[in-house]
């Protein structure tokens, strides 16, 4: 055996050592519902406490300008599972959605109430590669028959078609996919617990998904008792006067964080977040195990009278495509991959969770199921990624007092289209990130450039488009919800 025969023998060897030495990658994703961008102490807020999220931030990577695929829960919920957009997947609306109606003066149209067994999940992907993948909470993508279990998920534990927590936060409940334990259990310690069981009896040679997705901070908004008298306590040392509002269209936005019940209900996803990623230390499996943080769509802060949470300095919340509807808490930390206490500033969106996991998990990327998403390993480098618009397509009408209408941002630049109103709005998010001031009239160029982008767009996805309603009457009654199509 000569030197180069034998210099190369020891190479492979060693290489074939260190691989299989490697680790393979789990993951911990974390959804909470309806927590607005500045919900967190992360993100600016003062009145909630939030020392677990943070942490979590200041060991990986926090994103400033992270996006959810839509303003409402089931849209956003199907782009993070496919990697598609919900125009893509016809999902463009909270399931069912609120029906047709002759007070509307538009016909806002009829898109799917589940997500299809075509699509192919982020779930069923890394189960073909040998992961053990675990749901709990919300689901919200359809009946049963489309259940977390149909979608390429091991466990379910709590997941069904209902959008907030049926029976509420406290046992007894009347979730069909969760009995209680005890009178008085807490749904999030509940599902906090079977999660963290997960993890205790996985299988520990095969990496896993754990997807948590919290009830929270939905309505109802029911204080979690451990928490309440602390937040009560504040806001009476805090604050003065009445909780002050701005008028939205035709809806009130809630213009300061105060509310100490969702407050109280914040604290409880926190003390959740910190309990498994204590578990994780304990288990040392920490190292190899990437977290991501998110959430499905603004707080509620935008209603006929002001909503419960408040999304300042952003505008408006849940149901708007302004900032305060889609702009999220999104944090990841890739052990080995991010700088601990890094953020990047570039424009993501929820499509882009499942080739980033993929990319990841070192499994390759499959551009045909993910169209619509490109995996954030360059940001999370500490680089930039390709640069593309971000286009939001909500059609329909919603309980915020929000009416159709759809939005693209590109660069810094912002345009919303209103199809009620039949209007549109242009910002500047690096000027004007609260979007108090419409640039729409003093830069028509830019404009009329976005609005073509936004139009194209809608046209090469082939997007459902509100049309009038020919029996428009502001004083019809309100029908009763009907089903949507399978």
């Amino acid at each position: 055996m000569n030197h180069i025969t034998a210099f190369f023998l020891l190479s492979l060897v060693v290489g074939c050592s260190a691989f299989a030495a490697k680790k393979p990658t789990n993951f911990v994703f974390f959804l909470v519902d309806d927590m607005g961008w500045a919900d967190i102490g992360a993100n600016g807020s003062t009145f909630h406490e939030t020392p677990n999220i943070d942490k979590l931030a200041a060991t990986g990577m926090k994103f400033t300008n992270g996006y959810a695929a839509c303003p409402v829960c089931s849209p956003t919920r199907a782009s993070i599972m496919t990697g598609r957009h919900p125009v893509r997947v016809d999902i463009t609306d909270w399931i069912p959605g609120q029906s047709n109606n002759n007070r509307n003066k538009l016909l806002h149209p009829q898109d799917r109430n589940n997500l299809a067994h075509e699509e192919v999940t982020i779930a069923e992907e890394l189960k073909g590669h040998g992961y053990q993948t675990f749901f709990a909470g919300k689901w919200h993508l359809g009946s049963e028959g489309h259940w977390p279990e149909d979608q390429g998920f091991d466990v379910n534990v709590g997941g069904h078609h209902r959008g907030s927590p049926p029976g509420g936060y406290y046992a007894p409940w009347s979730n069909p996919a969760l009995k209680a334990k005890k009178p008085g259990e807490y749904l999030t310690e509940r599902l906090t617990e079977e999660s963290i069981q997960f993890i205790e009896k996985r299988n520990s040679k095969k990496p896993f998904l754990l997807y948590l997705s919290y009830y929270n901070i939905h309505t109802p908004i029911q204080p979690y008792k451990k928490r309440i008298d602390h937040y009560k306590e504040k806001a009476e040392k805090t604050f003065e006067g009445a909780t002050p509002s701005r008028q939205e269209h035709e809806g009130n936005t809630r213009m300061r964080q105060d509310n100490a019940a969702l407050a109280s209900m914040v604290a409880a996803v926190d003390d959740s977040v910190g309990a498994l990623l204590d578990k994780l230390d304990e288990l040392k499996i920490a190292d190899d195990t990437v977290v991501i943080f998110f959430s499905d769509n603004g707080g509620l802060s935008t209603l006929r009278g002001p909503g419960p949470g408040c999304n300042s300095p952003l505008r408006a919340g849940k149901g708007w495509l302004y900032e305060g509807g889609v702009r999220e808490p999104t944090i990841i930390r890739a052990p080995g991959v991010t700088k601990p206490g890094s953020s990047s500033d570039e424009p993501v969106v929820s499509m882009d969770f499942f080739p980033t996991m993929l990319h990841l998990a070192g499994l390759p990327l499959k551009p045909k199921l993910h169209a619509d998403g490109r995996s954030l390993m360059p940001e999370l480098k500490g680089g930039a990624g390709k640069s593309r618009p971000l286009y939001w397509h909500y059609p329909h009408y919603h309980g915020s007092t929000w009416k159709p209408g759809a939005s693209i941002r590109d660069g810094d630049w912002k345009l919303i289209a209103f199809y009620h109103y039949d209007t549109v709005e242009l910002y500047n998010l690096a000027k004007d990130p609260s979007e108090k001031k419409d640039l729409s009239k003093s830069n028509p160029q830019k404009t009329k450039e976005l609005q073509g982008k936004l139009v194209a767009w809608q046209k090469r996805m082939k997007a459902k488009m509100p049309v009038p309603n020919p029996n428009y009457d502001p004083q019809a009654p309100a029908k009763k919800r009907k089903p949507k199509k399978k």
